[in-house]
């Protein structure tokens, strides 16, 4: 099993990692603004679930294969950007309601969560930073190396998922206050639109 000196050590770089802001808890942050917390936790567990895949594709070797492979790099890389753009635009095309008060949110926990594993799955940068972090805290010496790796993923996906539901209850906080303002309204599904896009576009330009 893992040493307690080598855990530690991961448990305190992972909090790092998973605190500082990116990609994975912007999705949740725009999810939880601009339909509540709850999608906005959906979301987070289904980045948790995309991760649990990412981890089981590096403890078999499939991780390995998109890494040795340009060309499959490259296709899941621009299937994962254009399902990022294409939930953009759709964002952006959606009608504004005219009472938040008075409507559904515009979206579901199942849709949301169903969505964040789409996401995840198919951003080929974090199936390269499992295969390339975790190895980084196997000791063969310790025992079975797949009962490690799954370990170290464990803990990596808990860790994230908390921080996610942090910033997914504060932004839905203020998403709650925000949505009750016309103006704000109006103009959400824009704005949530526009940061899927430019997520899409910015995972669409990334290198191996």
């Amino acid at each position: 099993m893992i040493d307690t000196t080598t855990l530690i050590a991961y448990v305190a770089i992972v909090l790092g990692f998973v605190f500082i802001p990116g990609p994975a808890t912007l999705l949740a942050v725009v999810r939880s603004a601009s339909s509540g917390t709850r999608v906005g936790i959906a979301t987070g567990a289904g980045i948790a679930a995309g991760d649990a895949v990412h981890t089981f594709m590096a403890i078999v070797g499939i991780s390995a294969i998109i890494a040795a492979s340009a060309m499959l790099f490259s296709v899941i890389k621009y299937i994962g950007a254009a399902y990022l753009v294409y939930l953009g635009i759709r964002a952006i095309l959606e009608q504004a309601p005219a009472n938040f008060e008075r409507r559904e949110l515009p979206l579901s926990t199942g849709t949301a969560f169903r969505q964040a594993i789409v996401a995840e799955v198919l951003n080929p940068k974090t199936a390269l930073f499992f295969l390339a972090f975790l190895p980084q805290f196997v000791r063969p010496e310790n025992g079975s190396v797949a009962l490690q790796l799954a370990v170290l993923g464990s803990i990596f996906i808990l860790l994230g998922l908390v921080s996610t539901i942090v910033y997914a209850v504060s932004a839905g906080r203020l998403g709650d206050f925000l949505r009750r303002n016309p103006v704000v309204l109006k103009w959400q599904g824009k704005v949530v639109g526009s940061i899927y896009c430019a997520l899409g576009f910015r995972l669409a330009l990334q290198e191996r």
